[in-house]
C-alpha cells in the first residue's frame, strides 16, 4: 500500500485482501469504560478508512499494576469490547504489559475487496471534500484534565468519539469515493496534506464550513490547546496558505489533534449530492462539505474564511 495509508493491506485472492491496523491511546476522560470505548473506536477507525470491514481484533494494554486497581482495567476492557460488539467485531485476546501510565487499544484485522480499497492517495481534480464529524476533540481533551470543561460539553465530545465511522465508510465505498483518509493526531490540515500530497492534487478549503464543537473556540482563544496541537500547525505553515482573515485561532482549530475523528472523503462531484443525502440517510450525524481539490501544487493547501 502507500506509506500514508490508513492500514496495511495484504491481498490473499483476486476478491478479497486483509486489512490490518494497530493504535492505542492514553486516557482522556476519567471514566475507565468510557475511555475503553473511545479508544476501541478509534483503533477500529483506519479500518474503516480503508473501506474494510472490521472482523477481530486482539487488546494492546498498558496499566500500573501497583497503582491502580484491577477493576479499572476491568472497566476499561468492557467498554472496549462494548463497542466492538457494536462494530460486529470479535475480540479474541490480546498482550497487556504493566507500565506507569494507562494505554489501551486494538490490533484489527479486517477483510475488504481489493477493488474497493479507499487510499488517500487518489483524489481528483475538482473532487469535494467532506468531512464527517466535528473538530475539537483535542482542545476539549486538554480542557477535561484541566478542569474547564463542562459536564454537557464532556457528554458531547464523548458522544463524538465514541461514533464508529462505520456508517460513513460504508457510504463512501457505496458511492464510489475517490479516496479517504481519517483524522486524528496530524489535526485536518496535516491529514488533507497526506491526501493531496499522495493525490499529487492541491486543495482549498473554508474555515466557515468546517464543523467545529462550538465551545473549542474560547477555549482555544484562552490557550487551552494541546501541544501537539500546535507543533502541527507550526508544521503545517510549510504547505498551508491562509487567507489574512482567518484568524489564529481558527488555524489552530483547523490543526487540532484528533482522537477518533471523522471521515476525510474525497468525492467526485457529479456524485457528491448523493453522497450527503447517503451520509444523512445512513445515519450519520455531523458531516459537510468543506471545499475541494485543486490543481495547485502537490500537498499545498489554501484555507479561506
Amino acid at each position: 500500500m502507500d506509506p500514508c495509508d490508513d492500514a496495511a493491506v495484504y491481498r490473499l485472492t483476486p476478491d478479497l485482501a486483509l486489512v490490518q491496523t494497530v493504535d492505542y491511546i492514553t486516557p482522556l476522560v476519567d471514566d475507565p469504560y468510557t475511555f475503553g470505548q473511545i479508544a476501541a473506536a478509534n483503533s477500529l477507525s483506519d479500518v474503516y478508512a480503508m473501506g474494510g470491514k472490521p472482523l477481530l481484533a486482539l487488546n494492546v494494554v498498558a496499566f500500573p499494576t501497583d497503582a491502580l486497581p484491577m477493576d479499572v482495567l476491568t472497566e476499561i476492557l468492557r467498554g472496549g469490547f462494548d463497542k466492538a460488539q457494536e462494530a460486529d467485531v470479535r475480540i479474541a485476546g490480546g498482550h497487556s504489559i504493566d507500565d506507569r501510565e494507562p494505554k489501551y487499544g486494538l490490533a484489527v484485522a479486517g477483510l475488504v475487496h481489493p477493488d474497493r480499497i479507499l487510499r488517500n492517495s487518489t483524489a481528483r481534480v475538482g473532487d469535494h471534500l467532506i468531512l464527517t464529524k466535528p473538530l475539537g476533540m483535542g482542545i476539549v481533551s486538554t480542557a477535561i484534565k484541566r478542569e474547564l470543561a463542562s459536564e454537557d460539553l464532556i457528554a458531547r465530545a464523548v458522544g463524538v468519539m465514541t461514533t464508529l465511522n462505520k456508517n460513513a465508510a460504508l457510504t463512501a465505498v457505496e458511492i464510489g469515493a475517490q479516496a479517504c483518509t481519517d483524522v486524528t493526531g496530524f489535526g485536518l490540515l496535516g491529514h488533507l496534506h497526506e491526501m493531496t500530497s499522495g493525490s499529487r492534487v492541491g486543495a482549498e478549503i473554508s474555515f466557515h464550513r468546517v464543523p467545529v464543537v462550538p465551545e473549542v473556540v474560547e477555549l482555544a482563544a484562552q490557550d487551552v490547546v494541546p501541544g501537539g496541537t500546535k507543533r502541527n500547525l507550526a508544521f503545517a505553515q510549510e504547505f498551508v496558505d491562509f487567507d489574512a482573515a482567518v484568524d489564529p485561532v481558527q488555524r489552530l482549530i483547523l490543526a487540532d489533534a484528533q482522537t477518533s475523528g471523522g471521515l476525510l472523503v474525497a468525492v467526485a462531484p457529479e456524485r457528491t449530492d448523493a453522497f450527503l443525502r447517503a451520509l444523512h440517510a445512513n445515519g450519520v450525524p455531523v458531516f459537510a462539505d468543506i471545499g475541494v481539490a485543486t490543481n495547485a501544487p502537490s500537498g499545498r493547501i489554501h484555507v479561506k474564511p
